[in-house]
């Protein structure tokens, strides 16, 4: 079954008006992350054309906030770099939009996390990365901390309490959040706690970092 993730991204910003106005860059494609994800050229696309056939483009939320709209996006679309982004903080009409503004004009609002589904993805072994081939954008948030740890744990565990089996990969990216690098990540993933040597067991901070996947 599909479920709702999240992907992040700096937010590199061309420019921000006084009024509201702001557009820039939410994805560069071909650039591995933290996680070793790889935004493929053509990952967006199938979803940005739906979007379009609606006459209207994914929300801008405030933070994920479902219930706080901040603005609307005027135009999305890929180019050679990445994803390109237009958007309009309403600036005149709500104080959030308003308080956005004000940080992304002073440099402390910089990240940009995208609610999506990922319809196609796979493994490059030569990158040693995810190659993300399709994705289908559901809302687009300018965050003040691109990479939230704890919702990432937690949604691994809403999964299993669904009775859903959560993807290798979402288990894998909380195995880094919590402390393992990404080789003892990918080993624990292939092969269970065996594949850790016993420098890593005895580690105390590794262990507590394991411990907290308790899923229950």
């Amino acid at each position: 079954m599909l479920t709702k993730q999240r992907l992040d991204f700096p937010l590199e910003l061309k420019s921000v008006s006084d009024t509201g106005e702001f557009e820039g860059y939410g994805s560069v494609f071909g650039v591995k992350d933290s996680y070793g994800d790889i935004v493929v050229p053509g990952a967006f696309q199938k979803s940005l054309d739906n979007w379009r056939t609606k006459s209207r483009y994914p929300a801008m939320l405030w933070q994920h906030q479902m219930a706080e709209p901040i603005g609307v996006y005027t135009d999305m679309k890929e180019d050679g770099v990445g994803l390109y982004l237009k958007g309009r903080l309403l600036i005149d009409d709500d104080p959030l939009a308003k308080r956005a503004h004000a940080h992304m004009k002073a440099g402390s609002l910089t990240g940009l996390s995208i609610g999506y589904v990922l319809r196609d993805w796979e493994y490059s072994k030569d990158k040693e990365a995810w190659l993300l081939k399709e994705i289908d954008l559901w809302e687009v948030s300018p965050v003040t901390f691109p990479s939230n740890d704890e919702a990432r744990v937690s949604d691994v565990k809403s999964a299993f309490a669904r009775g859903e089996t959560p993807t290798p990969k979402s288990i894998e990216r909380v195995l880094r959040d919590v402390g393992l690098s990404r080789s003892q990540a990918k080993a624990f993933m292939a092969e269970g706690y065996d594949a850790l040597n016993l420098r890593d067991a005895e580690d105390v901070t590794l262990l507590d970092a394991l411990k907290s996947l308790t899923f229950n």
